[in-house]
């Protein structure tokens, strides 16, 4: 057990390692490394899934609580800039009105996440998609739901 828990320590260290010389902050590694906001989101009221130029693909689940994003969480098929991009925007737009999310551009990303390699930058504008694509077809359901 405790080889195991010093494999994977060093594992980690490598990973992070690789990352940091590929031009990642340490804010993007630890996104990466924990993923706080992956996977499925019980109880979401919308999921989309949109598929990048590069081949990456989100989906993304938003549960939305009087008009506002109560959660949103990502799956994500793509690289450490994918993941990282989704997991810094979910945290990003927690607790904002669905238009102030609409409003979040790949800058308050790329912020959050300190720096990425430039070649990764699309990942960014992915996972902002991604999550424009989610609110706006929320919005139309609600839209078909009062007509």
């Amino acid at each position: 057990m405790e080889q195991d828990t010093l494999s994977n320590l060093t594992e980690i260290s490598s990973i992070r390692e690789m990352l940091s010389s590929s031009g990642y902050a340490e804010e993007a590694i630890n996104y990466f490394l924990t993923k706080p906001n992956l996977g499925p989101l019980q109880g979401a009221n919308h999921v989309t899934e949109l598929t990048g130029p590069c081949g990456d693909t989100m989906k993304c689940f938003i549960k939305v609580d009087k008009g506002r994003i109560a959660d949103a969480k990502y799956q994500v098929l793509g690289c450490p800039g994918a993941v990282s991009a989704a997991m810094a925007l979910a945290d990003i737009v927690r607790g904002m009105t669905l238009s102030e999310a609409l409003e979040v551009k790949d800058r308050d990303v790329f912020r959050r996440l300190v720096q990425i390699p430039d070649q990764k930058q699309h990942c960014i504008r992915l996972a902002v998609k991604t999550l424009e694509k989610a609110i706006k077809e929320y919005e139309q359901e609600q839209t078909d739901k009062a007509a």
